[in-house]
């Protein structure tokens, strides 16, 4: 098996299920004893949390690329980053070492693309729904995306970065989810993409009116068969 390392800690929670999930994945396909070969870093989350202003990203930025040179010093031969909203940092992190970075959006495009879908809605954080770092990877893969609903935009983002992302998860949460989801369902998507680490906390992801494509659930999919060198083409 290959080495791989997570730049984690954006959030906590999300890092914990990315190890439960590949080392499952792992174990189910290798053998029963069998374990992921991992390196995480655990970044404290404090430096990266609220990034307004184009000289917070490149702090963050800086964090990120000296994460990335870490675990590949440590023999780390391929890398994630943990989190949807910091693959606005990919190019930066790419350039600076000289392994593999699996690119969450590019994982969730070709799953998408494989399933035949062609129009969806993307749900997360306010950079991931809005910006075009996120969107762009999902529309070169031939997936129509819905405009961002600013209302929807800004109560997501005060349910991820107030509730979920220190672990709480609460009953009007997911009635809000379901809320938003049945109505993208009515504007014309045909499936979501839970374009963030923890929304799978309040979004049923097998049991929806939407087909539900969970960015985390696929980028580690994609981390396992990296691993175990069965990644699938594109």
């Amino acid at each position: 098996m290959r080495k791989l390392g997570i730049i984690g800690g954006m959030s906590w929670v999300s890092t914990a299920t990315y190890y439960d999930r590949i080392n499952r994945i792992v174990q189910k396909r290798a053998a029963p004893m069998a374990s992921a070969p991992l390196l995480i870093e655990s970044l404290d989350f404090c430096q990266l949390y609220a990034l307004a202003e184009e000289r917070d990203w490149q702090r963050a930025s800086e964090v990120l690329v000296d994460s990335a040179k870490r675990l590949e010093g440590a023999g780390a031969e391929a890398l994630i980053i943990g989190a949807n909203s910091m693959h606005r940092l990919y190019d930066d992190v790419a350039a600076a070492v000289d392994i593999p970075i699996l690119h969450i959006a590019e994982y969730v495009g070709m799953a998408m693309k494989r399933a035949g879908t062609t129009s969806a809605a993307l749900l997360g954080t306010r950079n991931v729904m809005t910006e075009s770092f996120y969107r762009k990877r999902l529309v070169a893969h031939g997936i129509d995306l819905l405009p961002p609903n600013m209302e929807y935009v800004e109560m997501l983002d005060r349910i991820i970065y107030d509730e979920l992302m220190v672990g709480k998860v609460t009953r009007e949460a997911e009635r809000t989810l379901k809320t938003i989801i049945t109505n993208k369902a009515q504007e014309g998507a045909s499936a979501i993409v839970l374009a963030c680490t923890e929304l799978d906390l309040v979004v049923d992801v097998d049991a929806n009116v939407l087909p539900i494509f969970d960015s985390t659930r696929i980028h580690c999919e994609a981390a396992a068969d990296w691993i175990l060198e069965q990644e699938i083409a594109d």
